[in-house]
Protein backbone atom coordinates (compact mmCIF):
# COMPACT_ATOMS: atom_id res chain seq x y z
CA UNK A 1 0.00 0.00 0.00
CA UNK A 2 2.53 2.23 1.12
CA UNK A 3 4.41 1.36 -2.34
CA UNK A 4 1.28 2.24 -4.12
CA UNK A 5 0.88 5.86 -2.79
CA UNK A 6 4.67 6.25 -2.93
CA UNK A 7 4.57 5.75 -6.85
CA UNK A 8 1.10 8.09 -7.16
CA UNK A 9 2.91 10.97 -5.56
CA UNK A 10 5.96 10.56 -7.49
CA UNK A 11 3.44 10.59 -11.01
CA UNK A 12 1.36 13.42 -9.65
CA UNK A 13 5.20 15.34 -8.32
CA UNK A 14 6.75 14.52 -12.26
CA UNK A 15 3.85 15.90 -13.84
CA UNK A 16 3.48 18.88 -12.13
CA UNK A 17 7.20 19.06 -12.57
CA UNK A 18 6.83 18.48 -16.95
CA UNK A 19 4.30 21.21 -16.47
CA UNK A 20 6.38 23.75 -15.03
CA UNK A 21 9.57 23.23 -17.63
CA UNK A 22 6.69 23.47 -19.89
CA UNK A 23 5.28 27.02 -19.38
CA UNK A 24 9.07 28.08 -18.99
CA UNK A 25 9.18 26.81 -21.62
CA UNK A 26 6.89 28.51 -23.75
CA UNK A 27 7.53 31.93 -22.01
CA UNK A 28 11.57 31.57 -23.40
CA UNK A 29 10.17 30.95 -26.95
CA UNK A 30 7.54 33.85 -26.43
CA UNK A 31 10.71 36.43 -25.54
CA UNK A 32 12.87 34.88 -28.59
CA UNK A 33 9.82 35.56 -31.29
CA UNK A 34 10.92 39.35 -31.95
CA UNK A 35 13.92 38.05 -33.44
CA UNK A 36 11.87 36.61 -36.69
CA UNK A 37 11.43 40.09 -37.78
CA UNK A 38 14.96 40.39 -38.72
CA UNK A 39 14.95 36.40 -40.63
CA UNK A 40 11.49 36.37 -42.31
CA UNK A 41 13.22 33.67 -44.70
CA UNK A 42 13.16 30.75 -41.31
CA UNK A 43 9.28 31.29 -40.75
CA UNK A 44 8.32 31.27 -44.44
CA UNK A 45 9.97 27.83 -45.02
CA UNK A 46 9.06 26.70 -41.79
CA UNK A 47 5.03 27.69 -42.62
CA UNK A 48 5.79 26.14 -46.12
CA UNK A 49 7.18 22.73 -44.25
CA UNK A 50 4.43 22.55 -41.57
CA UNK A 51 1.43 24.37 -43.29
CA UNK A 52 1.94 23.31 -47.44
CA UNK A 53 2.61 20.29 -46.89
CA UNK A 54 -0.13 19.34 -44.85
CA UNK A 55 -2.82 20.93 -47.39
CA UNK A 56 -3.51 17.97 -48.96
CA UNK A 57 -4.78 15.86 -46.00
CA UNK A 58 -6.82 18.83 -44.87
CA UNK A 59 -8.29 18.93 -48.43
CA UNK A 60 -8.92 15.27 -48.85
CA UNK A 61 -10.12 14.75 -45.41
CA UNK A 62 -12.68 18.59 -45.76
CA UNK A 63 -14.02 17.60 -48.72
CA UNK A 64 -15.36 13.78 -47.42
CA UNK A 65 -16.24 15.37 -44.23
CA UNK A 66 -18.54 17.71 -46.07
CA UNK A 67 -19.93 15.24 -48.45
CA UNK A 68 -20.83 12.92 -45.25
CA UNK A 69 -22.19 15.86 -43.66
CA UNK A 70 -24.64 16.65 -46.32
CA UNK A 71 -25.67 12.74 -46.87
CA UNK A 72 -26.43 12.83 -43.46
CA UNK A 73 -28.04 15.95 -43.08
CA UNK A 74 -30.20 15.71 -45.42
CA UNK A 75 -31.13 11.93 -44.33
CA UNK A 76 -32.46 13.72 -41.36
CA UNK A 77 -34.32 16.46 -42.04
CA UNK A 78 -35.91 15.38 -45.38
CA UNK A 79 -38.47 13.14 -42.89
CA UNK A 80 -39.36 16.65 -41.60
CA UNK A 81 -39.87 18.46 -45.42
CA UNK A 82 -36.40 20.75 -43.96
CA UNK A 83 -34.01 19.54 -46.46
CA UNK A 84 -33.64 22.98 -47.91
CA UNK A 85 -32.20 23.90 -44.49
CA UNK A 86 -28.94 20.95 -45.09
CA UNK A 87 -26.88 24.14 -46.55
CA UNK A 88 -27.29 25.60 -43.32
CA UNK A 89 -26.90 22.50 -40.76
CA UNK A 90 -23.44 21.93 -42.85
CA UNK A 91 -22.17 25.53 -42.68
CA UNK A 92 -23.01 25.94 -39.11
CA UNK A 93 -20.93 22.55 -38.21
CA UNK A 94 -17.85 23.08 -39.97
CA UNK A 95 -17.70 26.53 -39.06
CA UNK A 96 -18.18 26.24 -35.79
CA UNK A 97 -17.12 22.79 -34.71
CA UNK A 98 -15.37 20.44 -37.12
CA UNK A 99 -13.46 22.93 -39.35
CA UNK A 100 -11.15 23.88 -36.36
CA UNK A 101 -11.29 20.28 -34.59
CA UNK A 102 -10.65 18.10 -37.32
CA UNK A 103 -7.93 20.64 -38.69
CA UNK A 104 -6.31 20.40 -35.13
CA UNK A 105 -6.66 16.62 -34.84
CA UNK A 106 -5.07 16.12 -38.59
CA UNK A 107 -2.19 18.92 -37.82
CA UNK A 108 -1.61 17.14 -34.69
CA UNK A 109 -0.77 13.72 -36.00
CA UNK A 110 1.21 15.02 -39.31
CA UNK A 111 2.95 18.54 -38.43
CA UNK A 112 2.98 18.08 -34.56
CA UNK A 113 4.47 14.49 -34.63
CA UNK A 114 6.78 16.01 -37.53
CA UNK A 115 7.97 18.90 -35.52
CA UNK A 116 8.88 16.68 -32.78
CA UNK A 117 10.37 14.06 -34.29
CA UNK A 118 12.75 16.79 -36.07
CA UNK A 119 13.10 19.00 -32.72
CA UNK A 120 13.86 15.51 -31.25
CA UNK A 121 16.34 14.11 -33.76
CA UNK A 122 18.21 17.81 -33.74
CA UNK A 123 18.60 17.16 -30.06
CA UNK A 124 19.59 13.73 -29.97
CA UNK A 125 22.96 14.23 -33.05
CA UNK A 126 23.49 17.15 -30.97
CA UNK A 127 22.80 19.75 -33.33
CA UNK A 128 20.91 21.97 -30.45
CA UNK A 129 24.42 22.14 -28.48
CA UNK A 130 26.52 22.56 -31.76
CA UNK A 131 24.47 25.70 -31.87
CA UNK A 132 24.66 26.85 -28.48
CA UNK A 133 28.34 26.45 -28.78
CA UNK A 134 28.57 28.43 -31.73
CA UNK A 135 26.50 31.61 -29.79
CA UNK A 136 23.72 30.89 -31.50
CA UNK A 137 20.57 30.81 -29.72
CA UNK A 138 18.32 27.49 -30.21
CA UNK A 139 14.70 28.98 -29.43
CA UNK A 140 15.70 32.09 -31.82
CA UNK A 141 17.34 29.99 -34.99
CA UNK A 142 15.06 26.51 -34.38
CA UNK A 143 12.25 26.36 -31.90
CA UNK A 144 10.54 30.07 -32.45
CA UNK A 145 9.95 30.24 -36.53
CA UNK A 146 8.40 26.58 -36.00
CA UNK A 147 6.05 27.93 -33.46
CA UNK A 148 4.87 31.04 -35.17
CA UNK A 149 4.31 28.94 -38.35
CA UNK A 150 2.17 26.35 -37.04
CA UNK A 151 0.18 28.69 -35.09
CA UNK A 152 -0.40 31.34 -38.70
CA UNK A 153 -1.38 27.76 -40.56
CA UNK A 154 -3.48 26.16 -38.31
CA UNK A 155 -6.41 29.19 -38.95
CA UNK A 156 -5.55 29.16 -42.07
CA UNK A 157 -5.42 25.36 -42.41
CA UNK A 158 -8.88 25.51 -40.84
CA UNK A 159 -10.61 28.14 -43.38
CA UNK A 160 -9.81 25.60 -45.83
CA UNK A 161 -11.14 22.47 -44.38
CA UNK A 162 -14.35 23.87 -43.72
CA UNK A 163 -14.67 25.35 -47.48
CA UNK A 164 -13.88 22.84 -48.93
CA UNK A 165 -16.16 21.11 -46.78
CA UNK A 166 -19.12 23.12 -47.98
CA UNK A 167 -18.23 22.31 -51.61
CA UNK A 168 -18.28 18.84 -50.90
CA UNK A 169 -22.14 19.34 -49.20
CA UNK A 170 -22.97 21.11 -52.36
CA UNK A 171 -22.14 18.53 -54.42
CA UNK A 172 -24.15 15.80 -52.70
CA UNK A 173 -27.17 18.16 -51.95
CA UNK A 174 -27.64 19.61 -55.43
CA UNK A 175 -26.01 17.31 -58.34
CA UNK A 176 -26.53 13.93 -56.13
CA UNK A 177 -29.92 15.12 -54.04
CA UNK A 178 -31.23 17.34 -56.14
CA UNK A 179 -32.22 19.75 -54.06
CA UNK A 180 -31.89 23.98 -55.57
CA UNK A 181 -28.49 25.19 -55.91
CA UNK A 182 -29.80 28.69 -55.50
CA UNK A 183 -31.50 27.55 -52.17
CA UNK A 184 -28.72 26.09 -50.81
CA UNK A 185 -26.51 28.64 -50.89
CA UNK A 186 -29.20 31.40 -50.10
CA UNK A 187 -30.14 29.71 -47.19
CA UNK A 188 -26.24 29.31 -45.80
CA UNK A 189 -25.62 33.20 -46.76
CA UNK A 190 -28.84 34.62 -43.95
CA UNK A 191 -28.46 31.91 -41.32
CA UNK A 192 -24.52 32.56 -41.00
CA UNK A 193 -22.99 35.33 -38.44
CA UNK A 194 -20.05 36.50 -39.29
CA UNK A 195 -18.77 37.04 -36.01
CA UNK A 196 -20.62 34.26 -33.99
CA UNK A 197 -19.89 31.62 -36.24
CA UNK A 198 -16.77 32.63 -38.46
CA UNK A 199 -14.56 34.23 -36.21
CA UNK A 200 -15.28 32.37 -33.14
CA UNK A 201 -14.16 29.40 -35.43
CA UNK A 202 -11.49 31.41 -36.35
CA UNK A 203 -10.33 32.09 -32.55
CA UNK A 204 -10.62 28.18 -31.79
CA UNK A 205 -8.31 27.74 -34.54
CA UNK A 206 -5.68 29.76 -33.76
CA UNK A 207 -6.06 28.77 -30.16
CA UNK A 208 -5.88 24.92 -31.29
CA UNK A 209 -2.79 25.84 -33.02
CA UNK A 210 -1.04 27.57 -30.23
CA UNK A 211 -1.56 24.67 -27.74
CA UNK A 212 -0.64 21.97 -30.29
CA UNK A 213 2.37 23.89 -31.66
CA UNK A 214 3.89 24.82 -28.02
CA UNK A 215 3.02 20.62 -27.44
CA UNK A 216 4.30 18.99 -30.23
CA UNK A 217 7.73 21.44 -29.88
CA UNK A 218 8.06 21.23 -25.91
CA UNK A 219 8.18 17.66 -26.64
CA UNK A 220 10.90 17.50 -28.95
CA UNK A 221 13.04 19.39 -27.06
CA UNK A 222 12.33 17.66 -23.64
CA UNK A 223 12.42 14.52 -25.01
CA UNK A 224 15.24 12.09 -23.81
CA UNK A 225 17.89 11.47 -26.77
CA UNK A 226 17.28 8.20 -27.50
CA UNK A 227 15.27 6.14 -30.30
CA UNK A 228 12.85 5.13 -27.75
CA UNK A 229 12.85 8.34 -26.32
CA UNK A 230 11.90 10.11 -29.41
CA UNK A 231 9.10 7.60 -30.00
CA UNK A 232 8.08 8.14 -26.87
CA UNK A 233 8.11 12.01 -27.19
CA UNK A 234 6.30 11.78 -30.79
CA UNK A 235 3.35 9.74 -29.30
CA UNK A 236 3.00 12.10 -26.48
CA UNK A 237 2.52 14.99 -29.10
CA UNK A 238 -0.33 13.49 -30.78
CA UNK A 239 -2.03 11.57 -27.98
CA UNK A 240 -1.84 14.93 -25.58
CA UNK A 241 -2.26 17.30 -28.41
CA UNK A 242 -5.82 15.79 -29.04
CA UNK A 243 -6.40 15.54 -25.71
CA UNK A 244 -6.00 19.03 -25.75
CA UNK A 245 -7.87 19.98 -28.36
CA UNK A 246 -11.65 18.09 -27.62
CA UNK A 247 -11.54 19.66 -23.85
CA UNK A 248 -10.14 23.02 -25.42
CA UNK A 249 -13.18 22.91 -28.10
CA UNK A 250 -15.48 22.43 -25.00
CA UNK A 251 -14.34 25.22 -22.82
CA UNK A 252 -14.23 27.68 -25.77
CA UNK A 253 -17.87 26.56 -26.98
CA UNK A 254 -19.07 27.37 -23.92
CA UNK A 255 -17.97 30.51 -23.04
CA UNK A 256 -18.45 31.54 -27.07
CA UNK A 257 -21.82 30.17 -27.65
CA UNK A 258 -23.59 30.78 -23.87
CA UNK A 259 -27.04 32.45 -24.43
Amino acid sequence: MLNLIQKMGRTVLDTLQRLGRGHLFLLQVLTHMSGLLFRPGLLIKQMYSVGVQTLVIIVVAGFFVGMVLGLQAYYALVDFGAENAVSVMVVLTLLRELGPVVTALLFAGRAGSALTAEIGLMKATEQLSGLEMMAVNPMERVIAPRFMAGVLSMPLLASIFSAIGVIGAYLVAVHMLGLDGGAFWSQAQSQVDVYLDLVNGMIKAFVFGIVVVWIAVFEGYDCVPTSEGLGQATTRTVVHGSLAVLGLDFLLTAMMFAR
